[in-house]
Order: C-alpha cells, then structure tokens, then sequence
C-alpha cells in the first residue's frame, strides 16, 4: 500500500513573551476554523488588534490551551537557558580583555548574541480513517492527509524603543501569516479527503509541540558553545530582518 504524502505548510508567529500565547492560540484558531467541520457557531477575537476566527469547541480549546502552554513553557525555559548563556559568555569575554559595555553584551541584543530569545514548533495534523485491507480482515487506520507548522519566534525587547518596534513587527507578522494561511486554503483544496462517515468531527486531528533544540544542561567544552551561537545567529537574523536590531 503506497504510502500518501500529506500537504504541508510553513507559518511564522513572531511575539514578545506576554502576547506569544494570544498569538499562537490565535493562528491555531483560524486554522481550525477553515479545517474543523462540525457545526460550530461563528466567533471571533482580537488578537494584536487583528481580528481572528474563533472555533467554540470545548474539546478542542482545551487541547489547544494545554498544547500552547507546554510551547509556552518550553520557550520560557530556552529563554532563560539562552540568556544565562549569553551572560557567561560575556562574563568569559570581560576577563579575556573585552571588558565594558561591551563585553557585557550592554546596549541591546544585537550586540549581545540574542540572549534571552526563544524559538519553538508546534504542528497540527488532519487525518482521515482509512481501512486497511488483509486476508484475516481489516482495521481503520489513521492517514495524515494535512500538516500545518508554526515556527515561533519569542523576542524580548529591552528598551522603549524595541518595545514599539516589536509590537510593530508581531502585528505586520501575524497579518502577514493569516493572509498566507487563508491563500493556503484556498488555493490547495484536491487533496481534502471526501467525508464518508456521520461523525461529528470526520477528520480526527493531532497537535504537538516540538522538543527544544536548545538543550541546556551542565557540561562545557567547543560543541556546548556552539550551539548557542547559532541558535543567536538565527534569532539575530529573524530580528534583523523585522528591522528591530
């Protein structure tokens, strides 16, 4: 039996630590609002001053706050991880002769590698049940026909001045992904399985967030250091580019 390949998407979310719960929760709404096919009255929220679908399903909002919790979490946790690594290093740096304002990483987080930003993934899954055929009988069995996955990016601002600059650039980001999202939807429809049963929800589906990648712990050595440094070459890039460092 050939294996089916699911569509996939790629969606951004870019957030300062207060709002990155609204926004994901936000984004994961209105995918589910052009993907969730029970009856459910219309709603909406203010997210960023952007108004967004809401889908009033208990089951599924429970789901979605427990999921972006976890995310939630585990971006808090890479931050401070990536912050209490940020200061060692200037630390390290001060003593070897870059001392000052500069060796401390003082002045903004361009200059200081990142520290205290957090990346993270969580992905929704659409399935279809499909029954598998054998010569002792059949089972239905689960097929992903769809993934949608939101690269989340934490940044927190240091100055009043970064602050406006983020807020700026979580609201162009989140109009900028449900644009994108909605021409998604509307643009690749063939691959939507026919609805063949009189469930309620014909499309079971799945949320998870994505181990962290930033993987903290004890230990030194070259392969400890490097990663910090991409993981701020990456974040520097996104906040590079959003014109806020």
């Amino acid at each position: 039996m050939d294996q089916q390949v699911p569509q996939e998407f790629i969606l951004e979310a870019f957030a300062d630590p207060p709002s990155v719960r609204d926004v994901v929760k936000g984004i994961l709404h209105t995918i589910f609002f052009h993907r969730f096919f029970p009856s459910v009255a219309p709603r909406s929220r203010e997210v960023l001053d952007v108004t967004l679908p809401y889908v009033a399903d208990a089951e599924l909002d429970t789901m979605i706050e427990r999921r972006v919790d976890e995310l939630a979490q585990q971006l808090d946790a890479e931050r401070i991880n990536n912050y209490n690594n940020s200061a060692k290093t200037a630390i390290g740096g001060s003593r070897g002769g870059g001392g000052g304002a500069a060796g401390l990483g003082i002045g903004g987080v361009g200059g200081g590698g990142g520290g205290g930003d957090g990346r993270g993934t969580i992905t929704v899954q659409f399935f279809e049940k499909k029954r598998r055929k054998a010569w002792y009988g059949g089972r239905d069995e689960e097929v992903c026909w769809e993934s949608w996955t939101v690269k989340v990016t934490v940044a927190e601002p240091r100055t009043e001045s970064e602050r406006a600059k983020v807020r700026a650039a979580m609201a162009q980001t989140l109009t900028a992904t449900v644009m994108k999202l909605v021409t998604c939807v509307n643009s690749h429809k063939d691959h939507i399985p026919p609805i063949t049963t009189s469930e309620a929800n014909p499309f079971p589906y799945q949320i998870h967030v994505s181990p962290s990648s930033g993987g903290g712990g004890a230990g030194g050595g070259a392969g400890d250091a490097a990663a910090p440094d991409a993981a701020a070459q990456a974040r520097t890039g996104w906040t590079t580019r959003m014109g806020i460092y």
